[in-house]
């Protein structure tokens, strides 16, 4: 029984990392980079993110958010695809990334640009509806 968890684990995670690889060699395609000026750009070697984006190798939460930055891309959408985050907010924020960056009438350039301006925004969401609710919340009652 706990061998058969333990394969089904395993086939997971084997999943995660070839989709957080193809995810990435997608944007790196889109973004019109080499694996070598990317892995140059994140700080990793250019056979590592090789085998990143092959499924061959897991990368840490720490070379996701490098690669992450080097790719204007959010750390969040590698994490889940990586299996680091639980995918309930995914759907919705990747369907529109997914669409911002397939979209053949945009050059890289407009692509980077626009997901970065939708990012700045749910981030700024993201902050504004957590100090919404720290105001709302009354705290422990006293008793």
């Amino acid at each position: 029984m706990a061998e058969d968890a333990r394969r089904r684990r395993t086939r997971r995670e084997q999943r995660a990392d070839t989709d957080v690889g193809l995810f990435i060699r997608d944007q790196r395609r889109l973004a019109e980079l080499s694996v070598r000026r990317l892995a140059e750009m994140a700080g990793v070697s250019n056979p590592y993110l090789s085998q990143i984006e092959r499924g061959l190798r897991r990368p840490s939460s720490d070379i996701l958010q490098q690669i992450a930055d080097a790719l204007h891309i959010s750390a969040e959408s590698l994490y889940v695809r990586a299996g680091i985050l639980d995918g309930d907010r995914r759907d919705t924020m990747t369907d529109l990334e997914s669409a911002i960056r397939q979209a053949a009438e945009l050059n890289a350039e407009q692509r980077r640009a626009l997901l970065a301006v939708y990012q700045s925004f749910v981030a700024t969401a993201g902050t504004a509806v957590a100090a919404r609710d720290r105001m709302e919340d009354p705290g422990p009652k006293e008793g």
